[in-house]
């Protein structure tokens, strides 16, 4: 749940600071109370939001000619250094001779008769416009209407309030007056973070080609563009960002930072960043939000007051929590967020997101600004935008995570065991949810495998029926089990039917089978366009990676932008100190496997690994092909000094620190960790100097052959693009380039990549090499050995 707190913007004047928030922000800040409730389905208001525009139209049109639609009111209240600046918009405003009457309109799936008061935030939003419009009008009283309207059935119901002024002013004096220390407390620390930025410098002398890098980071700011850095390990990419970012905001070019990743790893790299600008004077607040489920502070993760003493009066309490914890001089590590949600009493996963609204800079997973499902509404919800700042880490991994975030899968199977799960508790959801099984029955009979399909026919209509009849009967009570599973089948349904409405050209939909199961798929081939909307609501962009090759294939995917900026940074390491060979008599194509190929991958490890002691890891495929070499590499080759560690399918985090750490550069003898392309081991992990200095990738990584692949290659090909490198070499490169780049990463690391396929001396993959590979040479098996002696010879005099 991402309760909002307001977001406010602050116009520096040439006497006072003016704040400005909207009324919606403000009354749903203070006023919010009680628990939080993850029986309640979460995802109602931003549909309602989304669909419910229309609506709003219909019913304003119904009203009489008195009634003027869509009426801006603003409200400024003047303090000694600042300004509140109120913005908002109502509904309606009908002003006839011996009334005024504010109309405040809300589209809902709640049964109307199930509603019998207005919610308290929404009259308190009506309150507003009406003391606001009242006041400027030197109205004596004025009535409000709280308009509800059923999305689906679009039944209304309404209720009226005849209110004095004298009772609203009282009212709203009060809710600022509450909202005061805040606004005080973000206009002092806009003045301290800018003063703490007068005289702040890069922190470190620069590399080769760093202050370019800065510069260009900073000019995109002050253009409010984006732009693309090919940043190659080493650069100092992180700092090179954040820096200019920093010193952007201080000079007003942007308010927030979000520092957007994909891994834990990165995450603590930008988190040293800030800390090391803190220790050279900046001051700048930053929070790292972490998952949900790692913060709660129960056994098992169930948000409703029932079974959380943390979510029982969570709201009655956060303000306050939140407003201690800014008051704290320290960084808001997940130990001081459990530390102070449990001196609280309130969930710390959402006291983080409330306490995010009030820092600087936020450090997060690319969901909380680009996931429909989890984006953080305070900041990125409909109709909203800010001067925020995205640098985006590793973006190569925004690929497949902004393809998986905008599309959608149903099950016919999870329709019939809700069904079954629910039999005699609502006789309408029966026979909706039999409904729409039936429906993909259909589908099921015409598709062997998985069959392109040109539309959805009536089955969007019939799911449409069947979200409105769930949120009915989630209100009403029944046993656990049931409401969890409608509440879960609910949540993928209004998901499917958010990502149906923006289905366009770069969608496919599709249906197939798997085993036992058959679904119904929204796929988002190309997710470049729903990244942009969520960019959009930002002022500038950085996409940063030591593998955004090619691109034009990157760009194409992230952005719709024709005036974005790229950048190349070379590599500040001597080229001497990497060892790229290619092995030209290998291959790790499905037809080659068996045997008599993979004793020959083991016998390049072999020659590899007996170069020098050290410690080496060697990249494959698939786990299968892992398990089979390293089988026959401990068989046949592997001495008594070599030891060997094998990736496992189930790591859990402890298990992948303890592999890690097995990587010492004061072990003795040889090490080597037979690991996965793609995974924890391939990305994000700095074994630097001794800890490794080999690494062996066979071969060009490219996905598995599969239904969605196959679907992605056409739809390019049909575009006159080559889908086979869309859809299978550009991944699997990225894979390739992610594995090699964990030998080199420092100024003094030294070592030997070894690419083993025959593959990679076709043109098609030797022109995805970055710059710094040139100079590799291919060998065979007889001669590797020889060409690794020669350069472990060279580098004893090599400084």
């Amino acid at each position: 749940m991402d309760c909002l707190a307001p977001v406010c913007a602050i116009d520096d004047m040439e006497e006072k600071t003016i704040i400005k928030l909207s009324v919606r922000n403000l009354v749903e800040f203070i006023l919010r109370s009680g628990s939080l409730d993850n029986r309640v389905g979460s995802g109602t208001d931003r549909e309602a939001m989304q669909k419910g525009s229309r609506l709003h139209r219909k019913i304003q049109k119904q009203m009489k000619a008195s009634y003027r639609p869509e009426v801006p009111l603003t409200y400024e209240k003047e303090y000694k250094e600042f300004i509140i600046k109120l913005e908002g918009r109502a509904d309606g405003i009908c002003e006839e001779e011996h009334e005024v009457l504010i109309d405040e309109i809300k589209g809902v799936y709640l049964d109307l008769s199930l509603l019998t008061a207005p919610v308290e935030v929404h009259r308190a939003q009506a309150m507003c416009y009406g003391y606001i419009y009242g006041s400027q009008k030197r109205l004596e009283a004025v009535t409000i209407q709280m308009t509800y309207c059923h999305l689906e059935s679009e039944n209304i119901k309404r209720f009226q309030e005849k209110i004095s002024l004298r009772e609203l002013t009282e009212w709203f004096e009060e809710l600022l007056e509450q909202y005061y220390k805040w606004a005080d407390f973000q206009y002092r620390r806009k003045k301290i973070r800018r003063e703490s930025m007068e005289h702040l410098e890069f922190p470190f002398p620069y590399r080769e080609g760093q202050r370019e890098l800065v510069a260009g980071v900073y000019r995109t700011i002050h253009h409010k563009r984006q732009l693309f850095i090919q940043a190659p390990t080493g650069v100092g990419k992180t700092m090179s960002a954040i820096f200019p970012a920093v010193r952007a905001v201080g000079e007003g070019y942007g308010d927030k930072i979000f520092y957007l990743t994909a891994k834990t790893i990165t995450r603590t790299v930008a988190e040293e960043a800030f800390a090391i600008l803190k220790a050279h004077g900046l001051s700048y607040k930053t929070i790292t939000i972490t998952a949900k489920e790692k913060l709660c502070l129960c056994e098992e993760m169930n948000c409703n007051p029932e079974h959380c003493p943390y979510a029982d009066g969570h709201f009655d309490r956060v303000n306050d929590a939140v407003f201690a914890l800014l008051g704290e001089d320290k960084p808001y590590s997940r130990e001081v967020l459990e530390e102070h949600a449990e001196r609280w009493q309130v969930c710390p996963y959402e006291m983080c997101l409330d306490t995010a609204s009030w820092v600087d800079g936020i450090i997060c997973d690319y969901n909380y600004v680009f996931d429909p499902n989890v984006h953080l509404r305070r900041f990125f919800g409909e109709g909203m935008k800010g001067d925020y700042l995205f640098l985006i880490d590793e973006a190569h991994n925004l690929v497949e995570r902004g393809r998986k975030m905008y599309s959608a899968c149903l099950y016919k199977e999870d329709f019939l065991e809700v069904k079954r799960i629910v039999k005699g508790q609502g006789k309408k959801l029966e026979r909706l949810l039999g409904r729409c099984s039936k429906e993909l029955l259909e589908y099921k009979k015409e598709c062997e495998t998985y069959e392109v399909l040109p539309n959805l026919g009536t089955f969007s209509i019939s799911l449409m029926n069947l979200l409105g009849e769930m949120e009915n009967f989630l209100e009403e009570a029944h046993k656990e089990e049931i409401s969890r599973a409608v509440l879960e089948l609910s949540f993928q349904v209004r998901h499917f039917l958010n990502m149906y409405d923006l289905l366009d050209e770069n969608y496919v939909i599709y249906c197939e089978r798997q085993q036992e199961r058959f679904s119904v798929n929204l796929f988002c081939v190309n997710p470049a366009a729903n990244l942009q909307n969520c960019l959009n609501k930002g002022s500038s962009a950085v996409f940063f990676s030591a593998t955004l090759l090619p691109l034009a294939y990157y760009r194409s995917l992230f952005s719709t932008r024709e005036d974005d900026y790229a950048m190349y940074a070379k590599s500040p390491f001597e080229r001497e100190r990497l060892c790229l060979l290619l092995g030209r008599d290998v291959s790790s194509r499905y037809t080659r496997r068996g045997y008599e190929e993979y004793r020959k991958i083991a016998a390049y490890i072999s020659c590899l690994v007996s170069g020098r002691e050290g410690n080496y890891m060697v990249f494959f495929p698939s786990y299968r092909m892992m398990e089979d070499v390293y089988d026959i590499y401990r068989e046949e080759f592997a001495h008594e000094s070599c030891r060997c560690i094998l990736q496992d399918t189930a790591m859990n985090e402890k298990e992948r620190e303890d592999f890690l750490e097995e990587f010492s550069p004061g072990n003795t003898g040889t090490l080597v960790g037979f690991c996965v392309m793609g995974g924890v081991f391939a990305e994000g992990i700095d074994l630097y100097g001794e800890r490794l200095i080999g690494a062996v990738i066979v071969g060009t990584g490219l996905p598995q052959v599969s239904n969605e692949r196959e679907i992605l290659k056409q739809f390019y090909d049909k575009r006159g693009i080559n889908g086979f490198d869309y859809a299978y070499r550009y991944p699997g490169m990225n894979k390739v380039l992610q594995s090699a780049g964990r030998v080199i990463r420092t100024v003094e690391d030294r070592g030997i990549v070894l690419l083993l396929d025959e593959r990679f001396l076709q043109s098609e993959y030797r022109q995805l090499f970055p710059p710094e590979w040139e100079g590799y040479k291919a060998c065979g098996l007889s001669g590797v050995k020889q060409e690794i002696q020669k350069f472990w010879s060279i580098y004893k005099n090599f400084s």
